[in-house]
């Protein structure tokens, strides 16, 4: 098992060492300070960038990402305008206080 220092770290990982500290810090990039020195293993930094790795990058998925996974979701298309109707529903469904209706005041 190899172990790297932090600037062979930061080599690795293709970042600053100042960025690299940072993050070992915060827990973000496994690592461990033995006394005065920062030390890695190789095996875990290059565990850490698979770990990056988009997930269907890793499963070999060429199709896109449906957004609904749920096989019977019945979905609609968002945008557009909203009807006057959808928007009465909308304010029934959240218990919203619906504005009464203007009248023509020029009619009898």
């Amino acid at each position: 098992m190899d172990t790297l220092t932090l600037q062979e770290a930061a080599a690795l990982l293709k970042i600053h060492p100042v960025t690299l500290l940072g993050k070992a810090r915060a827990g973000e990039i496994p690592g461990a300070k033995i006394g005065k020195c920062w030390v890695f293993v190789e095996v875990d930094l290059i565990e850490y960038i698979r770990s990056q790795y988009p997930r269907r990058a890793l499963q070999g998925e060429h199709a896109e990402v449906s957004l609904c996974h749920s096989k019977n979701a019945k979905t609609h298309r968002i945008g557009g305008l909203i009807s006057p109707m959808m928007d009465a529903e909308y304010s029934t469904v959240l218990g919203l206080p619906t504005a009464r209706k203007l009248r023509n005041t020029t009619t009898s």
